[in-house]
């Protein structure tokens, strides 16, 4: 059996890993050609976002054909060489599957788009009454979750783009086909999967006007979901032990996510959420900004840890992926505390209880790319909402500056590999431009630095391996009421791991609370972002974004000292 706790995760967005033809898109044999540096980096999986065929206009999460590579990304041969290579390294590979909706390019769509029955009922389809859309939801993209089927008066459902429709998981024959996809990837050597916003599958039995919201509350953990979960592992990976699952989890709850990924429900071994990431939503709005909450920051994360742990659930725990923006820019400090602040960030979420999960360049500390004008931004979502602000009468340079903080553009720009043209990602023009940082921040100039955050998260990897406390430990905030630490203790038998960082570039003092009596305790500094952090004491001088980790051990020659 799998010990994914004791796993790390590495996030690839192939379309901006690694060119290796000069096309400008990256491609599988640039992740073959790049996976030295993932072993040296130490990661378990490698998560690779969508590679099927697909007209790109999610980026691949619009999926044409799930059994087939886009010839973009290169050939099966090609896959199938980046599995055995990777494999040869002692890493595996996870897929991405994207199981609410398809492309209206697939086949099924457009069979079911001209009334083939049989393929209509593989989508939702529903009449128009009196000339209304059929309810008033939003789309997760903007404006309605209704398309028009033209000459009908009927519509179509897309929770995101309208070229996305959502699939019907009550028709069995549905779920069949899904099955036999995640099946075909099986027997090509799969030992991962992230199954994307799975948790909107089950659409509600009675469709109704949201007044309340955007109508995610209706079709969010719907009423099936977990017979879904449950048959899908039962018909395809949960007849192995060595594959792994993780379930996006839009808008869910924590009593969910416990079924989701508690091992007695036989559903998916772990399962991403976002509260965390919502810290800088100005009234629940992302398309707005404000400063991040430190406080709602430690309370979401004090629920979830305590809340998964209570009820035997697992987290994937992470800062960045293919639609967040580069977290050291977010809430770091990407000019004056660049190299602290990254490696605080690190050490917060890779100490906690959990799966950790690296996005490609987070492992270096890449920035948001600050682009200054529309006409860089590639992403739906992004030009989409530049549009509707626009049309709400926001000032352009309010627009961009708002698109400069929060599009997922500022994660996908191409990989920072060397200080040479595009970074060293292509040899041709790159589909997204690289970052303004690329000179200074890349992998080349971060293997060459022993002190650099690519280091820091080797260390962070290998200590998770090393460390039984760090994988299985139980959580407990510490002075939660802090204004600028995050502090946390794991207590696992006769030890105790004290995490404490320093959100800010300012001096503070952190005290221990009176009831960890460190009296006669054997202590050390686990790991640190700064090379003189001190000894344990009961207070603690933290410096601007330091992070430190002390292992205490109960043990000691005169008896056991009580924590």
């Amino acid at each position: 059996m799998i010990d994914f706790k004791k796993s790390v995760v590495y996030q690839i967005y192939p379309k901006s890993f690694k060119d290796s033809n000069g096309d400008g898109f990256g491609d599988l044999k640039g992740v073959t050609e790049k996976l030295d540096y993932l072993q040296e980096l130490g990661v378990d999986y490698i998560w690779l976002t969508p590679f099927y065929v697909s007209p790109q206009n999610d980026n691949g999460y619009d999926v044409a054909d799930y059994g087939n590579i886009d010839p973009a990304f290169g050939t099966m041969d090609d896959f199938e060489e980046m599995v055995a290579a990777a494999r040869e390294r002692n890493m595996d590979i996870m897929l991405d599957m994207v199981f609410n909706h398809t492309s209206s390019e697939h086949a099924w769509f457009k069979k079911a788009i001209v009334g083939e029955k049989k393929y209509r009922d593989y989508y939702i389809f529903k009449k128009s009454e009196g000339g209304k859309v059929p309810t008033n939801w939003k789309s997760k993209f903007g404006g309605s979750v209704w398309e028009p089927v033209e000459g009908t008066d009927e519509y179509y459902l897309h929770l995101f783009d309208k070229t996305q429709p959502d699939l019907n998981w009550e028709n069995q024959e549905v779920r069949k086909e899904i099955f036999d996809v995640v099946n075909f990837w099986i027997n090509k050597g799969i030992k991962g999967f992230r199954l994307d916003v799975i948790n909107l599958i089950s659409k509600p039995d009675d469709w109704k006007d949201d007044h309340m919201g955007d109508g995610r509350r209706f079709y969010t953990d719907g009423p099936r979901i977990h017979e879904f979960l449950k048959e899908l592992n039962r018909e395809t990976f949960g007849k192995y032990d060595d594959i792994i699952t993780v379930g996006e989890m839009s808008s869910t709850t924590i009593d969910h996510c416990i079924r989701y990924s508690n091992p007695e429900e036989q559903e998916l071994s772990m399962v991403f959420n976002f509260h965390h990431l919502k810290i800088d939503y100005k009234d629940g709005e992302k398309w707005s900004l404000k400063d991040f909450d430190f406080e709602e920051l430690k309370n979401i994360f004090d629920l979830w840890q305590n809340g998964m742990t209570e009820g035997n659930g697992w987290n994937a725990v992470f800062w960045c992926n293919h639609d967040q923006p580069r977290i050291v820019s977010r809430i770091g400090n990407d000019r004056e505390y660049h190299k602290q602040s990254a490696k605080m960030l690190a050490t917060a979420i890779h100490m906690l209880r959990g799966t950790p999960y690296i996005y490609q360049g987070e492992e270096i500390g890449m920035t948001n790319p600050y682009f200054d004008s529309v006409e860089q931004y590639k992403d739906v979502e992004s030009l989409n909402y530049y549009d509707i602000l626009c049309a709400q009468g926001v000032p352009k340079e309010e627009v961009l500056r708002i698109l400069s903080v929060k599009s997922r553009d500022n994660s996908r720009t191409p990989m920072q590999w060397k200080d040479k043209e595009h970074g060293g990602f292509t040899t041709g023009t790159p589909w997204l431009s690289v970052g303004e940082s690329y000179r200074s921040v890349n992998a080349e100039n971060a293997l060459r630095d022993k002190d650099s955050v690519f280091y820091h998260y080797k260390k962070l990897i290998k200590l998770r391996k090393q460390h039984d406390i760090i994988a299985y430990g139980n959580y407990e905030t510490l002075s939660i009421e802090h204004p600028k630490v995050y502090a946390y203790m794991r207590s696992l038998e006769e030890q105790r791991l004290i995490v404490l960082n320093n959100f800010y570039g300012e001096n503070t003092q952190f005290l221990l609370p009176e009831e960890i009596n460190i009296n006669g305790c054997e202590s050390k500094v686990l790991i640190s972002n700064y090379e003189d952090s001190p000894e344990m004491t009961r207070s603690i001088s933290l410096r601007p974004y330091e992070s430190i980790c002390y292992l205490l051990d109960r043990f000691h020659s005169n008896g056991l000292a009580g924590i």
